[in-house]
């Protein structure tokens, strides 16, 4: 039994050259060039890349990073955090968000902005705001951010880790207060109600570590009040080791039941020593340097690939996003699948594996008198190659017949 069947299908395709003629006895080549499974990496750092301010040393890292996040990924995560993106009221990184957005967009590699609504990394301007206040802004700044990008972003984290949100104290904030006000369901729809009216088209998630009853409980609520919810975003930041089959598969059974689609939005797997166990907020976590290890990378390497496997097996798993690229950005752990100087890990060549030649396809057929051939693989975009001549095909779970013209 093929463990991943149903990542594949068939179609067959008829041949025509450039007056529609059919074109039989023909040797085609077709390649998959893009997975339609979103296979993804959080892209933070590379507006960098385009800031002249930035030394001349650092911007050729970052070339030298994107060279292997685009070898590797179809599917990048960018900021919003209204902390960060709007630290003064009405002044945002909107021109260079969407400068990199366009660069992305070129390249082929389809995005989500994460997120639109937090209570951590949110905006101190907020905090002197009247509750009915700070939803007006949080309302007004989906509108624009989803207007803004809405030609180049079309999934979106619409809310943040909603389980813990009006009961965190870590730090205080505008969000949490407003959400204990509202209740949970009631700001998760006004926030998702939000970003379908102003792109009906997008793909919206909820997403949360909390992977619990309690946030199936709060999916089940959501879904009950009409939240138009497509996607259900799944954390798993395993600073203290491997989840494991028996944990992931648990999770698994909890969320599939929705029949939703399911992304594990945001996975950590470090390279250096773990984080002890009885650290419960990981952010209370620090110490002064978190180095990667060889040993630490052959565990990263098994681990990374052994949860990789289970979730490209798991027909409603569709998308697949590793944080962090390169070690020491969130809480400095060695987290990355490159190293601080761009080298790749184990990690990185295990899931290149896997992308580019486990569950690859390449294939070279013939037409036959008909000038049609048929194409069984990995479904997604694919190049086809006839005499020096290209074309673009997709395949995909719908189609079972296609014409593509040669020209």
């Amino acid at each position: 039994m093929d463990r991943y069947a149903h990542r594949k299908s068939a179609c067959t395709v008829r041949l025509v050259d450039n007056k529609g003629q059919a074109m039989p006895g023909q040797k085609v080549r077709a390649t998959l060039k893009k997975h339609e499974f979103k296979f993804g990496c959080n892209i933070f750092w590379l507006p960098a890349m385009f800031n002249e301010r930035v030394p001349a040393e650092r911007r050729a890292l970052i070339e030298k990073m994107w060279e292997s996040w685009s070898a590797l990924f179809n599917f990048g995560t960018l900021p919003f955090y209204q902390g960060r993106y709007e630290r003064e009221e009405g002044v945002t990184l909107e021109a260079e968000t969407l400068k990199t957005a366009k660069f992305l967009d070129e390249h082929g590699i389809a995005m989500k902005g994460h997120p639109l609504c937090w209570h951590t990394v949110a905006a101190k301007w907020l905090m002197p705001k009247s509750d009915e206040e700070v939803l007006e802004n949080q309302l007004f700044r989906i509108r624009r951010e989803v207007s803004a990008f809405k030609e180049y972003i079309h999934m979106w984290d619409v809310i943040n880790e909603v389980v813990i949100m009006p009961i965190f104290t870590a730090e205080e904030n505008a969000i949490t207060r407003l959400c204990a006000k509202m209740g949970r369901v009631q700001l998760v729809k006004a926030v998702f109600d939000m970003a379908r009216a102003t792109d009906p088209n997008a793909t919206l998630l909820l997403n949360d570590f909390n992977t619990s009853e309690k946030y199936r409980e709060l999916i089940a609520d959501c879904l009950e009040a009409g939240v138009p919810m497509d996607v259900i975003g799944i954390q798993s930041h395993q600073h203290q080791g491997f989840w494991g089959e028996e944990k992931l598969q648990e999770v698994l059974a909890r969320f599939e039941t929705f029949g939703k689609p399911i992304h594990f939005t945001e996975n950590t797997f470090v390279s250096g020593d773990l984080m002890p166990p009885h650290i419960v907020d990981l952010n209370d976590w620090q110490v002064p340097e978190w180095p990667t290890t060889p040993e630490g990378e052959d565990r990263q390497a098994r681990d990374f690939l052994s949860m990789v496997d289970t979730l490209f097996a798991h027909p409603q798993v569709e998308a697949f996003t590793n944080w962090d690229f390169a070690d020491g950005a969130w809480l400095g752990a060695p987290a990355g699948l490159v190293r601080l100087d761009g080298s790749h890990k184990p990690s990185y060549d295990a899931m290149k594996q896997r992308i580019w030649t486990d569950w690859h396809t390449d294939v070279t057929l013939m037409t036959d008198e008909n000038g049609e051939f048929t194409v069984d693989g990995f479904r997604g975009e694919y190049e086809l190659q006839v005499n020096g001549s290209k074309a673009a095909f997709t395949l995909d779970k719908q189609n079972k017949q296609q014409t593509v013209q040669i020209k």
